[in-house]
């Protein structure tokens, strides 16, 4: 721990330093000395420090290292040259002690000197600290006879390389031990080596019987920095020799509650040393001999017949002494569920499930379904039954008080109904562009498992391309052409129902865009189209021209009245555009042959 205590000299310099320093032998120490000058105003502008360290085994000091703001200087041939550096701030200045050793657990001194400003000295002093190695303890081989008449030497104990010396105390049973005549002595060895302390530590004890199941250990206790720790020994059990006088029965595995299958072992001890052989027997077979192993009875495998009171009797002494112990065997039988196997149900009905396991010990019943809790406790409620009711249901029953003892059953609930369409609505209205091909999706589920069928009216070109079936669920998938607008069932029926989905789809016309004009399409378009028009005046010359050769078209007077008269006629010449050829030659040769019927020559 560290204590600050002020120092102020002249009334012009404070300085605060810790009354000790606390470090771990081969850490860095850190010695602040804090300081100030009381007159604000009056500042001096050279300070001078000094750190000195006590001589060991003497009163006088040496300095170690010197500083002002500018420089720092240790000094040589001393201990500390090249282990020591003293850093400035604020508050004051900081002795800094690398690889701290033992020896230097002593008083160090700081010395401020302010000129007319005034100067102060402080001290602190630097304790070490070296934890020990943990303890050894080491028992007696022999056996320890309660007819001694003076305590014997139970056990010893070691601790290493310690500093400041270490402490040791003995206990019996986490108790400690105390120093008693006759009773308990303890001998303590210590040695100094290399400025570290290593102590030993006999223990000698009167035993009684009742040490013969006693656990006897150490502690060492040490200081460390600011606090004082403690490391205790493994413990010992020592061998007492006496007369027996009692004999003892106990399970010695499995440790806990036994259950059918485990394998069992009963020790047998008497209160005497050397002990005595002895035999088992049942109590309500006190006659029958058990095979046995010298104290050791094991029963492999248990049943539950084997529970019961156990004996062992020595054979050196009356059969009223004697070791008993209860054993009891739990089980666990096989869990029953009700109803078993498979079991079905109409949708929207209800089931009462149950689940039970005789057991010797408080039981715990859990329903799962596809690793889901979905109950807890022997009876499982099943109402309104839908399709994701079937499944199977395993109930685990367990024993709280004993979880190796567990055991399952289960039961499969299938729901029998008509087919159930999945997926949303049963009337489906879409929009698709003309030409393209469309995936019209339907799911059903139901008990026993629904087939699809479809009627589509609107389109020739439809195929199914998705039919897949499970347990509970059939899934088909048609691909359908849109060329006008189209209506498709999707039938879904089992034994028990038909279920429908409607598909409407309106067919949409697809628009097509012109194509993006470019320069050389252009040029070959125009081309093409001058041909057309030469070869068009090329053929309405050739006509005219064979119409006149014919006098068809007279010149004049006459000639004009006469094509008006025609042009009055039911059947004049029409040049139309068309895209059928023939009927282009029909007008062309109607132009050539005229038509000399009026108006009535039909």
């Amino acid at each position: 721990m560290c204590m600050s205590v002020c120092f102020t000299a002249w009334a012009k310099v404070e300085l605060t330093m810790h009354e000790s320093v606390e470090v771990y032998l081969g850490d860095s120490a850190q010695i602040p000395c804090q300081h100030s000058f009381t007159d604000a105003n009056n500042e001096p502008s050279f300070v001078m420090i000094q750190w000195f360290v006590r001589v060991a085994g003497n009163s006088s000091r040496t300095r170690i290292v010197y500083a002002d703001k500018s420089q720092q200087m240790v000094d040589d041939n001393t201990d500390y040259s090249g282990r020591i550096e003293v850093t400035s701030d604020e508050q004051g200045t900081r002795l800094t002690i690398q690889e701290v050793k033992l020896s230097d657990e002593r008083e160090f001194f700081c010395q401020v000197n302010g000129l007319a400003a005034g100067n102060a000295e402080g001290k602190t002093h630097l304790r070490v600290f070296a934890p020990p190695e943990a303890p050894v303890i080491e028992g007696v081989l022999t056996g320890i006879s309660v007819t001694n008449e003076a305590p014997s030497r139970v056990a010893s104990c070691e601790v290493q390389n310690g500093y400041p010396k270490p402490n040791i105390t003995w206990y019996r049973n986490s108790v400690p031990l105390m120093p008693a005549p006759g009773h308990v002595n303890v001998l303590t060895l210590v040695i100094h080596e290399s400025n570290l302390y290593s102590v030993q530590s006999t223990l000698e004890y009167k035993v009684t019987k009742e040490d013969k199941d006693a656990h006897f250990s150490c502690e060492v206790s040490f200081f460390v920095p600011g606090a004082i720790r403690t490391v205790e020994s493994s413990s010992l059990n020592i061998t007492v020799h006496y007369p027996t006088t009692m004999v003892e029965l106990w399970k010695e595995s499995p440790q806990g509650l036994v259950k059918e299958g485990d394998t069992v072992e009963l020790r047998c001890q008497g209160d005497g040393n050397p002990p005595s052989p002895f035999v088992f027997n049942r109590e309500q077979e006190p006659y029958v001999d058990l095979d046995s192993n010298g104290d050791v009875l094991i029963l492999s495998p248990v049943t539950r017949k084997d529970g019961g009171i156990y004996q062992c009797h020595p054979l050196d002494t009356s059969d009223e002494i004697k070791g008993e112990v209860q054993l009891t065997v739990h089980y666990l039988d096989p869990a029953v569920v009700v109803p078993k196997d498979s079991e079905f149900m109409l949708k929207g009905e209800d089931l009462t499930a149950t689940c039970n396991a005789l057991s010797s010990l408080k039981t715990s019943t859990v329903w799962y379904k596809d690793g889901r809790q979905v109950g807890k406790g022997n009876t499982l409620h099943l109402k309104d039954a839908t399709y994701d009711t079937s499944g199977e249901y395993i109930c685990e029953v367990t024993v709280p008080t004993l979880p190796a003892l567990h055991t399952s059953g289960s039961v499969h609930i299938i729901v029998q109904g008509g087919p159930q369409l999945l997926g949303g609505e049963q009337e489906v209205q879409l929009e698709e562009a003309a030409g393209r091909m469309v995936n019209l999706s339907c799911e059903a589920q139901g008990h026993p498992l629904p087939s699809i069928s479809w009627s589509i009216i609107g389109s020739q070109n439809w195929h199914e391309v998705v039919n897949k079936a499970n347990e509970l669920v059939t899934h088909s998938v048609v691909s359908v052409k849109v060329t006008s607008d189209i209506s498709a069932l999707c039938n879904a029926s089992n034994d028990m129902g038909t279920e429908v989905k409607a598909f409407s789809i309106k067919a949409i016309p697809r628009l097509t865009s012109a194509a993006p004009f470019s320069p050389a399409e252009g040029s070959g378009v125009i081309i093409v189209v001058i041909i057309l028009c030469l070869l068009l005046l090329a053929v309405l010359g050739s006509v005219l021209y064979f119409l006149h050769k014919k006098g068809k078209i007279p010149c004049g007077r006459s000639g004009k009245q006469e094509i008006t008269k025609e042009k009055t006629t039911k059947d004049d010449i029409v040049v139309e555009m068309k895209t059928n050829t023939k009927n282009e030659e029909a007008v062309l040769l109607k132009a050539v042959n005229g038509d000399k019927k009026g108006p009535n020559g039909q």
